[in-house]
């Protein structure tokens, strides 16, 4: 069904061209604009804005291709559908990648002018819709982020009740979140013991993984908390956390040496992972130890839908895991933990400021 302000600019230099297509639009509820050049064409479009451009290609003086060229640089969101000669249908194709909905071919049949019409424009509002949206989106993060910039003011008088009210806010939106970042944190502090590291390098490791999923703030109450399996564009929507996660937090600076945990902590040692697909020691350490203590977490709680398995199946599916998911080297030091230093771990925990 048309809508009122999609209007639509007919450019051909045949007059009858033009008065069958305007005529025929117009009578299906169209408002129609005629030009018989581009050089028209580009002064309407000046002053009074089109939805769809349908237009001739071979035209003396500036072709179509000239004007698909010009409209797609001023006026990017204005659809375009080209005219063509059957002899023209490899300059339509290559009309098609500068950015035409579409193209029709000589002698024009009203009923494909009407489809064609229709589907352009129906491709326009999809396409603003989505631009509008991420628009929305990312004005969202960015007013969140003004925000959680905003309570972390004095965030290097107390460092770690600051974190923690970081954390609160996702809990409020996940009931689990805030509990799993804390044991996930704790886990990876005591996984990084084992490697040759300094007190400020724990810390960072500590405060990456306990923000790490700080970026779903910036992701949509629907897509977050659907309980069913998400659509393909969700799940390209749901992996971008990471990323926005690096972005809320990288200015501020005490948290620089978290970061790449945070960027990093869905990679997988075999490269399969997001957002970058880094593969082996292109990950950084912290991502990878977080990787081990996160599975860990989650085999070893209980959730909705399963029991918690116990220590030994948790640790037996960490080891096959081994080389794919997971780097062998953080396996190997995760192993030699013993079942009950976990355990009291995940009870008391440690103090992270604390030199082991």
């Amino acid at each position: 069904m048309p809508i009122e302000t999609e209007k639509i600019l007919i450019v051909d230099d045949e007059p009858n061209i033009r008065t069958i297509l305007s005529r025929h639009l117009s009578k299906i509820s169209y408002p129609c604009t005629i030009a018989e050049n581009s050089q028209r064409a580009m002064e309407v479009l000046e002053t009074d804005p089109h939805a769809l451009v349908i237009t001739d290609i071979r035209m003396p003086g500036r072709d179509g291709v000239w004007l698909l060229e010009a409209l797609k640089a001023k006026w990017p969101d204005t659809a375009v559908l080209m005219i063509t000669a059957l002899d023209d249908s490899q300059i339509a194709i290559n009309c098609l990648k500068l950015g035409a909905y579409d193209y029709l071919i000589k002698p024009l049949h009203l009923e494909e002018v009407t489809l064609a019409t229709q589907s352009a424009l129906e491709k326009r509002r999809l396409v603003i819709d989505n631009k509008q949206y991420q628009e929305e989106l990312e004005a969202k993060v960015v007013e969140r982020t003004a925000k959680l910039q905003d309570a972390l003011a004095d965030l290097e008088l107390n460092y770690d009740h600051t974190l923690e009210a970081l954390v609160a806010a996702l809990d409020a939106r996940e009931h689990e979140t805030g509990n799993h970042s804390k044991r996930v944190a704790q886990y990876a502090l005591l996984l990084s013991d084992s490697f040759d590291m300094s007190k400020l390098d724990r810390m960072d490791i500590y405060r990456g993984a306990f923000l790490h999923d700080i970026g779903k703030i910036g992701v949509s109450d629907n897509i977050l908390l659907k309980p069913g399996k998400l659509t393909a564009n969700e799940w390209t929507e749901m992996q971008r956390h990471p990323s926005i996660g690096y972005n809320i937090l990288k200015q501020i600076g005490f948290l620089d040496g978290a970061l790449k945990t945070v960027v990093s902590h869905h990679e997988r040692f075999d490269g399969k992972g997001y957002p970058k697909g880094l593969r082996g020691q292109e990950i950084p350490l912290g991502a990878r130890i977080f990787s081990v203590a996160d599975a860990f977490d989650t085999m070893t709680t209980d959730r909705p839908y399963r029991k918690a398995l116990t220590y030994p199946a948790s640790r037996d599916e960490i080891l096959r895991c081994s080389g794919s998911q997971f780097d062998p080297k953080v396996v190997e030091a995760f192993l030699k933990i013993t079942e009950r230093d976990w355990l009291e771990c995940q009870r008391s925990g440690r103090d992270p400021h604390s030199k082991k």
